[in-house]
């Protein structure tokens, strides 16, 4: 059986638990809470400046923004980011992914709907077929789509001219995209995951804009618990906010939070139910490992790509998990957390944590 998508039994909803209608209702409460602007947007500093010269000189000189990439785990704020950088350089952003544009027929009717200095975001590119991403070159290099016009020896090739236009990649594995591709942005941006302060910030943002009372305690033990992403801080807000309106007065302070959280089973790092299955399987079933990714996954009746894209990435930089060409591996750090007795061939050292 899949795994149960009550908050209350297994944790907060991940992103390949929501259903088409409860996607739509989180993408409605995402944008509700997503920055305008690059003075609105928190964290990813480094990023921000930059872009900020990037978007100064587009706009100053009278020429289109250049092609970026952006990478990182999911909910970091990609998103988000192509919809600033649309607003700051006062365009319209049209928003898709990879997956969606499944066959040239798509991508050409994507590519048409563009105007001038208009901004394509495509999520998850990586995830282009190979004749998808072959027509695409052209569109990004010249601003030119090919395509055939009848069939057999009739056919004709027919060049046809496209709008300056800015594309924004993003993905979530960097690694799976060819270098043709790579190479045709302009430049590569890795996303890093949020502090407990900047992400405190966010909280306190999002609770403004909904209109609900937290305190500054309340909102640290919302932003400690969120994984380093502001999209759980901000799903972690509402389901506290739920447990608040029903069960208090409708404020949050430390004590509502903690307690709302540890219903919801999210501990103390953020870890909830699926990422202590992960960490009770590597150490109790095989050992601390080394262990396959496939056997992992078989033994959580879990998809592989959830476990490296969603699960995996905030244990490895959190120093639970390390990885190795043998496998994955426990740290002392994991052993720790679950109340687990170190055996003798357990890792005798930890990895730095990142919070």
């Amino acid at each position: 059986m899949g795994r149960k998508k009550h908050e209350d039994a297994e944790g907060p909803v991940r992103d390949s638990d929501i259903s088409p209608t409860e996607s739509q209702d989180e993408s409605s409460f995402q944008n509700a809470l997503r920055p305008q602007s690059f003075d609105e947007y928190v964290g990813q500093s480094e990023v921000i400046d930059n872009l900020k010269v990037s978007v100064a000189a587009a706009k100053k000189g009278g020429w289109v923004l250049d092609h970026f990439l952006f990478a990182g785990p999911p909910g970091l704020g990609k998103t988000t980011l192509a919809h600033v950088i649309a607003n700051e350089m006062g365009a319209k952003v049209h928003v898709t992914s990879g997956p969606a544009i499944d066959h040239k027929g798509v991508l050409a009717s994507t590519l048409t709907d563009l105007r001038e200095g208009d901004v394509l975001f495509i999520d998850e590119i990586h995830r282009l077929s190979p004749v998808v991403e072959e027509a695409i070159y052209p569109a990004i290099e010249d601003f030119r789509f090919d395509f055939f016009v009848g069939e057999g020896p009739h056919a004709k090739s027919v060049n046809m001219m496209l709008p300056r236009f800015t594309l924004l990649g993003a993905t979530t594995r960097m690694g799976a995209l060819s270098s043709p591709m790579l190479d045709r942005f302009g430049f590569h941006w890795q996303l890093r995951y949020y502090n407990v302060d900047e992400l405190t910030v966010i909280v306190e943002r999002s609770a403004r804009l909904l209109s609900l009372q937290i305190d500054a305690s309340g909102a640290r033990e919302i932003a400690r618990r969120s994984r380093g992403t502001p999209r759980i801080a901000n799903r972690l807000l509402r389901r506290v906010r739920d447990f608040a309106e029903v069960e208090g007065d409708g404020s949050i302070n430390r004590i509502v939070a903690d307690g709302a959280l540890k219903r919801l089973r999210v501990d103390e790092c953020g870890l909830d139910h699926l990422d202590r299955q992960y960490l009770s399987v590597v150490i109790e079933r095989f050992d601390g490992g080394p262990v396959g990714i496939e056997a992992i996954a078989a033994s959580l009746s879990e998809e592989r790509g959830t476990l490296e894209e969603v699960v995996e990435p905030f244990l490895l930089q959190a120093g639970f998990v390390t990885r190795s060409p043998r496998g994955r591996m426990a740290t002392r750090l994991a052993y720790e957390h679950l109340g687990i007795p170190l055996s003798g061939s357990a890792p005798s050292g930890s990895q730095g944590r990142l919070l």
